[in-house]
């Protein structure tokens, strides 16, 4: 490949020369930030380079659940987060919903309103009855909408479950279709005279008081201000704070006849997850098995990992067959010791908008939108 310093004058010119605005990474956050970095500045230059030749982190591997929040999660967040902020997090991830909305309609993305369930294993992790009273006042606070948390034991035989002992519906959380999310996006994007190039990884960012210099994997761009929006990648630039990557693990099923649920769904506060698409059943997590091996920024899937998948889909979710397995992913999110993102500026000339702690989907366009008003 050529390297930036060998390209004609007209590439130069178009895509690497006078530059006002260069974002790194081309997932939600990246390309939210640039719409609405093009409201605020109709004349800019606007570049957005990516690593891979799609999105590298979680945006197009997510399992598209729109969701900010179930009652076993935040049963868990109370116990080690002060009041205060894990309800500043649900407020987050509802406006983000909003505002993703508001910038992609939803039938452009197959989103739906299917209501999600948080699977409840054994009587010992039934909650109390006053909580979920509780999260229902502080949750009306935010969506205008009473009564969203509702135990409907009945649904685990109705769905056709096994080895679950209640659960808790949540009616305003749903689904989507992760790649036509991206895809609107991109598009929107594009339609706004901004450039994205694919295959680039930013090594470095070299910066002083008047202009910042990326070194990447081509040769070095340079650009009026840098905004790094890599997520669980952030750490090669961001040393001082925060984040971690963590590792998603998923499968898909080959079709299945007969599916007898639809919706969302979360087992073991959130870390398991599972939806049907498409005549299949699409299910990730599991890496509360092993949290130091999951801390890690390598796209693989792990034989235990894959084997509690797999167990699970075959001894819970559909009891009575044997599911066949098409194949598995990964994906790599950004998480912290606390589940809100870092919105800041690093510098005169670089900011970041990373640290989605899993809810990218919810909260990805949000932060674009705080990051963009930032510059």
């Amino acid at each position: 490949m050529l390297r930036i310093d060998q390209l004609s004058y007209w590439e130069k010119k178009s895509y690497f020369e006078q530059i006002d605005f260069l974002v790194i990474g081309a997932g939600i956050v990246g390309l939210s930030t640039t719409i609405y970095l093009r409201e605020r500045y109709k004349n800019a230059k606007i570049v957005i380079i990516e690593r891979g030749y799609l999105p590298t982190g979680a945006s197009t591997k997510n399992a598209g659940f729109a969701c900010f929040g179930s009652p076993t999660e935040l049963h868990d967040d109370l116990q080690t987060i002060p009041e205060d902020k894990v309800w500043e997090t649900v407020e987050l991830r509802f406006r983000g919903l909003q505002r993703l909305f508001s910038l992609i309609p939803k039938e452009l993305i197959q989103y739906q309103e299917c209501g999600s369930w948080d699977l409840i294993t054994d009587e010992t992790e039934k909650l109390d009855p006053n909580f979920i009273r509780y999260i229902n006042e502080n949750t009306y606070k935010i969506t205008g909408h009473k009564e969203v948390y509702t135990e409907e034991s009945e649904s685990i035989n109705r769905f056709g479950f096994n080895g679950f002992y209640t659960a808790y519906k949540n009616r305003l959380e749903g689904s989507l279709h992760t790649n036509l999310l991206i895809n609107q996006l991109y598009k929107r994007v594009i339609s706004d005279d901004i450039h994205v190039l694919f295959g680039i990884n930013a090594d470095s960012i070299n910066y002083d008081s008047r202009n910042t210099s990326i070194q990447t994997s081509f040769g070095e761009i340079n650009a009026g201000k840098v905004l790094i929006c890599t997520n669980g990648f952030a750490n090669q630039f961001l040393e001082d704070d925060e984040v971690e990557p963590a590792r998603a693990q998923v499968l898909i099923t080959k079709p299945i006849a007969n599916i007898n649920f639809e919706g969302t769904f979360h087992i073991d506060k959130g870390y398991t997850y599972f939806r049907n698409i498409d005549n299949r059943i699409l299910l990730g997590g599991g890496r509360n098995l092993n949290f130091s091996e999951e801390r890690s920024n390598e796209f693989k899937n792990t034989l235990q990992i894959q084997s509690y998948l797999m167990n699970l889909l075959n001894e819970k979710l559909i009891p009575h067959e044997e599911i066949a397995v098409d194949y598995f992913w990964s994906g790599i999110m950004g998480i912290g010791k606390v589940k809100k993102p870092i919105i800041k500026k690093v510098n005169n000339n670089v900011y970041c908008g990373v640290r989605m702690g899993g809810m990218g989907v919810a909260i990805g366009s949000e932060v674009g939108y705080i990051l963009a008003n930032q510059v």
